[in-house]
C-alpha cells in the first residue's frame, strides 16, 4: 500500500499586526516536488500582497477555516508562532496534535512559556531562530534574512524622521553637508544599515565590539570606529556578539559618548540571542546629541540598546527623536515573505524524502532547531530556561 501524501498547511498569522506569510506562491511548486500537498488558510497571504488566486494557480488548495487547516495538514508553517506572537500564539496550541510538525519562528529562548503546553500535545516543534550559523544552513537562516530587512528599514525610518537630508548636495544656495550616521553593531542588520545609509549619500560610521568585522564595515564604504576599549572573546561560536561584563559596557559607553555627539543619526542593532539587549546609549549620551538628531533602536523588542527607548513608540527626549520600532520586517512584507519562504523551503528539504518525513537528528540543523517531540522538550537550551533538568538527568530519573 502506498503511503498517504503528506500535506503542508500555510496558516494565516495569529498576530493581526503581522503582515508576512510563511510561504509565497513561488515556493509552492518546490514543496510539491518534494512530494507534498500544499494547503493555504484563506487570506493568509493577503497582507503580504499574495492573494489566494496566486496560490491556487501554483497548485495549492485553499482551506476556508483555521480549524480545518490544522486538522487536515501534517505540517503547519507560520512566520511567528507560540511565544513569538505573544498571547495570540496560545490559541493555536489546542489545535496541535500528536505527530504533527510545527515549523515557525517561536522565540523559545526569549519567551518559552508556551513551549511546555505545545510539547504536551505531542506535536514536533521546530523553531527556525535556532538554525545554527554554519555555512550549510545559510539558506535556512531566518535571523539573517529578517535582519537584512530590518537594517534597510531602519535607515528609511531615520531618513524620514531626520530634519536633514542624507547626501551632500551642491546647490545654487550653497553646499549641503552630508548627514553623519553611526551604526552600532555590525551584524547582518548593522551591515545592511551601513550599506543603505551609504546609498543615500550619508557619511557612515560603524562600530562593533568584534574587531574582525572592521573589514566588512569598510568594504561597504563605512568608517570603522575604534574605541580605546578592548574586549576578549567578543564573538560566540555561532558568530554573534557575546554578552560582555557590566564593566566593559560602562567603559564602552564612556568612550562612545563623544562619537555620538558628532553624529546626526544613530542606528543601534546590538542583540544577544535569548538575552536582553545591552544598553549602549545612556540617557546622558542622548542628551549630549544635538537637537534634531535621530536614534533608531532596532533592539527595542529586547529592551533596547538606548536607555530612553520606549518599545513600540517614537518619543522626543530633549530635542532628540528616539524610535523604538517593533517587527520591522513586517513593514516590508513582500520581500520579507519571499526571503522567509526560501528559508523554510530549504529547511523542509532536509526532512522530506519521497513525500514522507525523515528526521535525521544526527543532522545538527534539525537537531538544534527541534524544541519538542513526542511530548518532551528536547532542546537543552530551552530546558535550562524553563529550569528543567538536563535530558540525561531526566532520563536517569525515569
Amino acid at each position: 500500500m502506498m503511503a498517504q501524501t503528506l500535506s503542508v498547511g500555510v496558516a494565516r498569522e495569529a498576530d493581526p499586526l503581522e503582515n508576512r506569510v510563511a510561504l509565497v506562491p513561488a515556493s509552492v511548486p518546490m514543496l510539491k516536488k518534494l512530494g507534498l500537498d500544499v494547503c493555504l488558510e484563506a487570506g493568509a497571504g493577503n497582507q503580504a500582497g499574495f492573494p489566494d488566486l496566486l496560490y491556487s494557480e501554483k497548485g495549492a488548495v485553499i482551506v476556508s477555516s483555521r480549524d480545518e487547516l490544522f486538522s487536515r495538514c501534517d505540517i503547519i508553517l507560520q512566520v511567528r508562532a507560540l511565544g513569538a506572537c505573544g498571547e495570540h500564539g496560545e490559541r493555536d496550541i489546542a489545535r496541535l496534535r500528536k505527530g504533527q510538525l510545527l515549523i515557525a519562528g517561536c522565540e523559545p529562548l526569549w519567551c518559552a512559556q508556551q513551549i511546555p503546553a505545545a510539547a504536551a500535545t505531542g506535536a514536533s516543534v521546530f523553531s527556525l531562530e535556532l538554525v545554527p550559523r554554519i555555512t550549510r544552513a545559510q539558506t535556512m537562516d531566518i535571523l539573517s534574512s529578517m535582519a537584512t530587512v530590518s537594517g534597510y528599514r531602519a535607515v528609511l525610518l531615520a531618513a524620514s524622521a531626520s530634519p536633514r537630508m542624507f547626501p551632500m548636495m551642491m546647490t545654487a544656495a550653497g553646499t549641503i553637508k552630508p548627514a553623519r550616521v553611526l551604526v552600532i553593531g555590525a551584524g547582518v542588520a548593522g551591515l545592511q544599515a551601513i550599506a543603505s545609509a551609504r546609498r543615500l549619500g550619508a557619511v557612515v560610521f560603524g562600530y562593533d565590539i568584534r574587531p574582525a568585522v572592521r573589514e566588512q564595515v569598510e568594504s561597504l564604504g563605512g568608517k570603522f570606529v575604534e574605541l580605546d576599549v578592548t574586549a576578549e572573546q567578543s564573538e560566540s561560536q555561532g558568530g554573534y556578539a557575546r554578552q560582555m561584563s557590566d564593566d566593559f559596557y560602562q567603559r564602552q559607553r564612556e568612550a562612545m559618548k563623544k562619537v555620538l555627539a558628532d553624529c546626526n543619526v544613530v542606528i543601534t542593532t546590538a542583540a544577544i540571542p535569548g538575552k536582553k539587549a545591552p544598553v549602549l546609549v545612556t540617557r546622558e549620551m542622548v542628551e549630549a546629541m544635538a537637537p534634531g538628531s535621530v536614534i533608531v533602536d532596532i533592539a527595542a523588542e529586547r529592551g533596547g540598546n538606548c536607555e530612553v527607548t520606549v518599545s513600540g513608540e517614537t518619543i522626543q527626549h530633549q530635542g532628540v527623536t528616539v524610535m523604538g520600532p517593533l517587527n520591522l520586517p513586517s513593514a516590508i512584507p513582500v520581500h520579507a515573505s519571499e526571503m522567509f519562504s526560501r528559508n523554510v523551503t530549504s529547511f523542509m528539504a532536509l526532512m522530506v524524502r519521497g513525500g514522507q518525513i525523515s528526521l535525521d537528528l544526527n543532522d545538527e540543523i534539525l537537531r538544534d532547531t527541534l524544541v519538542a517531540k513526542d511530548g518532551e522538550i528536547v532542546n537543552q537550551r530551552v530546558r535550562e530556561i524553563l529550569n528543567l533538568p538536563s535530558l540525561a538527568a531526566a532520563e536517569s530519573v525515569t
